[in-house]
């Protein structure tokens, strides 16, 4: 990949929790494995006016090391809004998934707020024996770009992809833990910091270079 990029694709994955389980690192007794239920992206030009195109995203079935169907527990469905009935309906396969976000992002590099990819995806594909079809060089962290865009690293850490636009004043982008919203969020707040010159497009590339 060279140092020239014309856009970017920002993602998001909602994932398997319970009441308590990101303070144990999900290894309570009952804890479910962190398997990924919903992926949403957007493309983010890095040419002025540095569009952003509308939200995508797939609901993915969460299958356990027995191929069994993972509930969901109460409070997945207070966070995200994702049903059992909505899994029913719309869910797919992780691998038709991350088959239809390469698509989307055509070659393009993957920003997210931190590393869904290691948090999320990587341990659906490995509890369901897969290969992801995206390379681990296409990910990246978005984090890093806001600190060099000059906010403080002790505020950054604080900052999560839902709140990121309330602290540079931007609109919402819809509600949180949502995967479409929490990715156009951190796009939002990426657009922001090209279109008022804090970071150029070519910081973008060099961050997303292998």
């Amino acid at each position: 990949m060279g140092l020239s990029l014309a856009s970017v694709v920002v993602y998001d994955c909602e994932f398997l929790t319970a009441p308590g389980a990101p303070q144990r690192f999900w290894c309570g007794p009952t804890d479910p494995d962190p398997l990924t239920i919903q992926i949403g992206a957007l493309r983010l030009s890095l040419e002025p006016p540095f569009a952003l195109s509308e939200p995508v995203g797939w609901y993915v079935t969460p299958l356990d090391r027995d191929g069994a169907r993972v509930p969901l527990h109460p409070l997945v469905t207070q966070l995200t809004g994702i049903t059992e009935g909505r899994l029913d309906r719309e869910g797919m396969p992780l691998a038709g998934a991350l088959s239809a976000l390469d698509a989307f992002a055509e070659g393009a590099p993957l920003l997210a707020w931190g590393k869904d990819e290691l948090l999320s995806l990587a341990a659906s594909l490995f509890v369901e024996g897969l290969s992801s079809p995206i390379p681990a060089s296409r990910f990246r962290s978005a984090v890093p770009l806001v600190i060099q865009a000059g906010e403080p690293v002790e505020t950054v850490e604080r900052l999560r992809s839902h709140t990121i636009c309330a602290h540079f004043g931007l609109p919402e982008a819809g509600p949180a833990h949502d995967a479409r919203s929490d990715a156009a969020s951190v796009a939002r707040a990426l657009q922001h910091l090209l279109a008022s010159g804090r970071l150029a497009a070519l910081d973008i590339a060099r961050h997303c270079a292998p």
